[in-house]
């Protein structure tokens, strides 16, 4: 199977299907598989960039395979990255990887110069920590699932 294809869209760009998309597969994973009960939309994917990892689908189709929501600066004072989702089927082969290389990647690109921020599922502390991210608080509960505050410094 090819890497997927990489885009970083607006909320005003993602369409009906985009959107459809990428709400579908945060609640697939949070709230099915997780049982994270919280309300998603938050208001605060209309300010985001969504990153989506794009593949073929089992039905051949066009699939979401990976997300991110990348929130600017001006929303809470640091580039954050959030929403960070594999698709069930697209697990196992290196895709969470990718898909956080491209999220840093991203920041960068939008905001350069601005260091990035994210809450992580505290199990994920070493995954982020291999992008730089260093844990900035204790783990704390989020609806049940221990999380910790992490940030990567900007680079020059």
């Amino acid at each position: 199977m090819a890497g997927p294809v990489w885009r970083c869209q607006r909320f005003d760009d993602l369409g009906v299907r985009g959107l459809y998309r990428a709400l579908r597969l945060r609640a697939e994973v949070f709230v099915i598989e997780q049982r994270y009960l919280y309300l998603d939309p938050d208001g605060l994917d209309e300010h985001a960039w969504h990153l989506q990892g794009m593949g073929q689908g089992a039905d051949g189709g066009e699939a979401l395979l990976a997300y991110a929501r990348l929130l600017p600066p001006e929303i809470g004072g640091t580039a954050r990255i959030g929403r960070v989702i594999t698709a069930p089927a697209a697990r196992g082969g290196g895709l969470g990887r990718a898909l956080m290389s491209q999220a840093v990647g991203e920041c960068g690109r939008l905001w350069p110069g601005q260091p990035i921020e994210l809450g992580a599922q505290a199990h994920l502390r070493e995954f982020y920590g291999s992008f730089g991210f260093t844990p900035v608080s204790e783990v704390y509960d989020e609806d049940g699932i221990p999380h910790i505050d992490m940030r990567k410094e900007a680079t020059p």
